[in-house]
């Protein structure tokens, strides 16, 4: 355990510990509600915001963010005035973000930047202040789901049941809204753009097998998720693989494990039930 003593590796387990606690409660309101579609577009979308930044030459994370967000609430806003599917909204929205990062990026002058750490993350290239961020929005989301639990339950299940509570559901969809865009975009470090999807729905996915308590599913999920972060970025480092890539593939293997344990389960718990009684059983 000589590799705890590097502070790269420090910065990656309290990266993975913050990142796992956002996709845990933001992914499973996504499942919940279905919006995995709608997360995958803004992912890829918030690849123009990288682009930009690196040819502007600013934080690109600032730029994601801000094209995340806006590319999250245009696809919200062209479904609901019904002005154009929701899915055709989704899918020019992630062509255009990705086609408009790589013109930028071609256009940047000097050195092209090293894109294989956003497309398919490089968690310990994490730095002090990307934790100091991702652990401060941790703790605002973890907050803001605290005071407002019963609110996001039901929008997330039922819409027009919180409008009969008097619950603000609408205010609820668009700070959820707002949360998802920065999930995704403090996450990318992490996985990168190209399998971030796989950490805001495996756990979700692999929790809900056992369980369909919404407050189980987020703790779950959050356990999972650390978890597996620990465990891909140990094994990597032995195996010399990308860390990124090797986390979900954790992520994964825990989902099939689990499948094959829920599907023995219900094998036996079917046979028990349907056991035949014998002549004596009858007979009384």
């Amino acid at each position: 355990m000589e590799i705890l003593r590097y502070t790269f590796f420090q910065n990656a387990l309290w990266g993975g510990l913050f990142t796992a606690i956002a996709c845990g409660i933001v992914g499973t309101y996504v499942v919940s509600r279905r919006l995995v579609f709608i997360s995958g577009g803004v992912t890829h979308a918030s690849f123009g915001g990288l682009g930009l930044g690196f040819y502007l030459g600013v934080n690109p994370f600032l730029t994601a963010l801000g094209f995340a967000v806006l590319s999250a609430f245009g696809v919200e806003w062209m479904s609901r005035s019904r002005r154009v599917r929701e899915d055709s909204a989704i899918a020019a929205v992630w062509s255009l973000g990705m086609a408009i990062g790589a013109i930028f990026i071609v256009l940047t002058p000097g050195y092209a930047p090293n894109l294989s750490s956003y497309l398919f993350g490089n968690i310990l290239t994490i730095s002090r202040t990307d934790i100091y961020w991702t652990g401060g929005f941790a703790a605002i989301l973890s907050l803001f789901f605290t005071l407002y639990y019963r609110a996001v339950l039901y929008s997330a299940f039922d819409r027009d049941f919180v409008r009969t509570q008097g619950l603000p559901v609408k205010a609820v969809e668009y700070v959820m809204t707002l949360f998802i865009s920065v999930t995704i975009v403090l996450s990318i470090r992490l996985v990168g753009i190209m399998l971030l999807m796989s950490l805001l729905t495996v756990p979700q996915m692999t929790v809900n097998l056992f369980t369909s308590d919404f407050r189980k599913i987020i703790f779950g999920s959050i356990g999972l998720g650390f978890a597996s972060c620990v465990t891909g970025l140990y094994l990597s480092y032995i195996l010399q693989i990308p860390s990124g890539a090797f986390i979900i593939v954790v992520l994964i293997a825990c989902f099939l494990v689990a499948k094959l344990i829920h599907l023995i389960v219900r094998k036996k718990s079917s046979a028990s039930t349907t056991c035949p009684t014998t002549p004596a059983d009858r007979s009384r």
